[in-house]
């Protein structure tokens, strides 16, 4: 597959088709988006630093794709990626959470990523060692040897060691149990320090996490499991934790992405009252900075967000864009608007995507050796069903499709683990039996769909 940096916009597109039905303005300028910065790395000084990433804000109903198209766009560009809710910040009085943590929760995600970039180059020197250690548990080690001259030689290996090796390689040891030295389990603690204390913050954690590394046990596991554990071990030996960090710094610098869900929660709307608009402009002021670039200090050091792509998004049912503050505005100015979903994009969501919901239910079902097929005419109606609750109900997009498969298949789900095997065809008859009565009754698909 061509390479995910080198994608051009048309193939963006046609990536994220794969995944989100309809939606094609905002696909394409995400993928404008994301080829741009592709372009801004082979621009020259001094225009290089002054290309300024182009912010997106999504405005349409819920469950339309705004969440999908941002978490598949990560995916696929293997980037940074950090998702929030605008009304965190919102929750504790007129303060709520630092803005400033998703920059650190965004660092942190990259810091994961790049480790795991890291330790994928190393995988076989990492897996050497750790057959070398697992080894030693199954066979004892050669004694030290020396020369006449008292200098160091490496032992011969004897048979039985090299016959040892050449099965745990080929995984004929797997389920074997020995007793291994592994990291001692025990609580994850997450320090959470006063505003304005990121000092103590780090130092702590960090005293954690070292004390977690130092603390080991004895623990009977099989051999498949601690080649796992030690492959992992010694990946992390080999890694290192300086170029690590500096590596990660500069991707999510260039290449992270940070997507604020619920913006129009934070929007001045016309029927609001004054004091929640207190709260809310406070925020958008403290978002501002982030937005328009700043230097946020983490626990792995200093992080510039001047070319971090943001992408925003909000229903704007009770407010509009231009609640906002105008400073922010400016700062998100490649606005699209998603379309409510149709009957037909209803339809296509339940087969034509690559993990469509049909295909989910199917291999579900599958496990309990249950067989169920669905009929054109089944899938027409099962839209049908959701789009008209969501027009009648609330419109609550693509996840009306959850709750009506849900039902659909309540009964065949409870009955598959019962049988050694079962075969069903989903017809429109079946379809209108299940659901016809519910997706009339106004109050009952209120309550039930």
């Amino acid at each position: 597959m061509t390479n995910e940096s080198m994608m051009t916009p048309r193939e963006i597109v046609s990536e994220l088709d794969k995944y989100i039905v309809g939606q094609n303005a905002a696909k394409k300028a995400v993928a404008v988006a994301l080829r741009n910065r592709w372009r801004r790395a082979r621009v020259a000084e001094p225009l290089h630093s002054e290309i300024a990433p182009k912010n997106i804000l999504m405005i349409g109903p819920t469950g339309v794709g705004k969440t999908e198209i941002a978490r598949r766009l990560a995916k696929l560009t293997d980037a940074p990626f950090v998702k929030t809710e605008a009304t965190k910040f919102t929750e504790v009085g007129y303060v709520g959470r630092n803005v400033e943590s998703i920059i650190k929760d965004l660092m942190e995600a990259g810091m994961k990523l790049m480790r795991e970039t890291k330790k994928k180059k190393v995988q076989q020197q990492a897996y050497d060692a750790a057959v070398e250690r697992v080894l030693n548990l199954l066979v004892p080690p050669p004694k030290d040897v020396t020369d006449e001259n008292g200098n160091p030689v490496k032992p011969e290996e004897n048979a039985a060691r090299r016959r040892f090796r050449e099965d745990l390689r080929a995984g004929r040891l797997d389920e074997k149990t020995v007793e291994a030295d592994v990291e001692a389990q025990g609580p994850t603690f997450n320090v959470l320090a006063p505003e304005g204390m990121d000092d103590m913050e780090t130092q702590l954690q960090g005293l954690f996490e070292k004390m977690k590394q130092q603390n080991r046990e004895k623990r009977r596991m099989p051999v498949k499991e601690v080649m796992e554990l030690y492959t992992d071990e010694e990946a992390s030996k080999l890694v290192d934790k300086n170029e690590c960090t500096r590596e990660a710094i500069e991707n999510v610098e260039n290449n992270g992405i940070v997507f604020i869900d619920e913006i129009d929660k934070i929007a001045k709307g016309s029927d609001v009252s004054s004091g929640g608009d207190v709260s809310r402009e406070g925020v958008q002021r403290d978002l501002l900075p982030l937005i328009e670039g700043t230097t946020v200090r983490t626990k792995y050091g200093w992080v510039k967000t001047d070319h971090i792509l943001f992408i925003a998004s909000g229903a704007f049912h009770l407010s509009k864009p231009s609640d906002l503050v105008p400073e922010l505005q400016g700062r998100l100015p490649i606005r699209v608007e998603l379309a409510s979903l149709t009957a037909e994009d209803f339809e296509r969501i339940l087969t034509a995507t690559d993990c469509s919901l049909v295909k989910q239910y199917q291999a579900l079902l599958a496990a309990d050796g249950a067989e169920v097929t669905f009929t054109p005419d089944a899938i027409r109606h099962i839209a049908r069903y959701a789009y008209e609750v969501n027009e009648r109900t609330e419109n609550i997009g693509a996840r009306r499709l959850h709750t009506v498969m849900e039902k659909l298949l309540e009964e065949v789900s409870y009955e598959a683990g019962n049988k050694s095997s079962m075969t069903l065809e989903i017809t429109a008859d079946y379809v209108k039996d299940k659901l016809g009565e519910l997706a009339a009754d106004e109050d009952l698909s209120r309550y039930v769909l």
